[in-house]
């Protein structure tokens, strides 16, 4: 049974930052392309990045361009997102996702697999 486990997440002040974690069991990872997405409270979720499965291809949102950075790591099955210059427009449960098909689950919302998520909470 597959499964993502997201964590990293709490309070940070503006222009802080943050690093969260995807780890991942249960199916082959290499295999897959992984997605950060956000959810703040009373808005709709929203595509943060997603890495290829290889990482030979990163994408990233507009509104984190820059600031933001994917990286996995195949042996450890782990995705990271390292945040940087966080602002309280960031706010947001943020959650991983698997798909097979080159990033499809972020661009079209297509995830085979995605965790619970974590809490980031940006604020003085």
């Amino acid at each position: 049974q597959a499964h993502l486990v997201e964590s990293g997440g709490g309070l940070v002040q503006p222009g802080g930052s943050l690093s969260l974690s995807c780890a991942t069991s249960g199916f082959i990872f290499s295999d897959y392309s992984i997605g950060w997405y956000r959810q703040a409270p009373g808005k709709a979720r929203e595509g943060v990045s997603c890495i290829t499965n290889g990482a030979e291809n990163s994408i990233y949102a507009d509104s984190v361009k820059g600031r933001f950075t994917i990286s996995r790591d195949n042996p450890r099955k782990t995705v990271y997102l390292h945040m940087n210059n966080l602002q309280p427009e960031d706010t947001a449960v943020y959650y991983c996702g698997a798909d097979l098909n080159y990033c499809s689950g972020y661009k079209f919302w297509t995830y085979d697999y995605w965790g619970q998520g974590t809490r980031v909470n940006v604020s003085s």
